[in-house]
């Protein structure tokens, strides 16, 4: 009787990185989420029915392995641990909450989105912020607007500004009509935001604007332009700093 062992089977190696349905699923899983190592198993990934999670380890899916043979999902792996712990034992996250929120409607995980979106940091943003903001004509246009005017000054330059006018009821454009053909007439650009129907005032919007600009990694400040008069109420400088 020979009692040489068998051969082993090798890992599969990166070469040999496959997608395809696996023969069969252990009970007991290793996932690479985007280089971070987690284990479970597949009853908590099934959980929920309707998931993507759930989907991804049915029999009939497609399984796309790393090099040391665990199962690879291409997102950010820092914030699968609380979708991971959701599964597990229905914990919320404390922590990095809008991220966690943007990665449960990715898996499609309905349950958390829904109570991430109870939670006062996403109910203010997507509830409050957010709706405010689509009653402001051009908002985002006006956004990138901003961005290449100051970016078309900053050859050469630590800082460049923006002129924006921002007028909240209809009756205020008035005020800024003179104005505003001045500087049209001195060739000036003159970025406009308003008139809104909604409840915050100006210094809401101009705040909403810092932050969605600071948010797209630009350093920004704001302060009252330096003309007089009526006009001077809704005319607003806002600086870019490079370096």
């Amino acid at each position: 009787m020979s009692l040489t062992p068998p051969p082993r089977s090798p890992r599969p190696s990166l070469a040999a990185r496959h997608t395809g349905p696996p023969p069969m699923i252990s009970p007991v899983v290793e996932l690479n989420v985007g280089g971070v190592f987690f284990t479970t198993t597949v009853s908590t990934l099934r959980k929920l029915p309707g998931t993507k999670l759930a989907e991804m380890f049915s029999s009939s899916a497609k399984a796309c392995m790393d090099s040391e043979g665990r199962f690879f999902i291409d997102r950010p792996g820092t914030y699968f641990g609380p979708i991971l712990n959701f599964l597990r034992s229905g914990q919320l996250p404390t922590e990095h909450i809008p991220e966690v929120y943007r990665e449960a409607q990715f898996y499609e995980i309905k349950p958390l989105v829904k109570l991430l979106e109870d939670t006062p940091k996403i109910f203010g943003e997507q509830v409050a912020r957010k709706q405010f903001l689509l009653r402001v004509p051009s908002y985002s246009e006006n956004l990138e607007l901003m961005v290449r005017l100051a970016r078309a000054e900053a050859m050469a330059a630590r800082t460049s500004s923006v002129l924006v006018c921002v007028v909240r009821k209809e009756e205020d454009a008035v005020y800024c009509m003179d104005i505003l053909r001045t500087l049209e007439a001195n060739k000036t650009s003159v970025v406009k935001f308003g008139p809104w129907k909604a409840a915050p005032d100006i210094k809401d919007l101009l705040d909403c604007v810092k932050m969605d600009i600071e948010a797209q990694g630009y350093q920004v400040s704001y302060e009252c332009n330096s003309y007089r008069g009526k006009a001077a109420n809704y005319l607003y400088t806002f600086l870019f700093t490079w370096w």
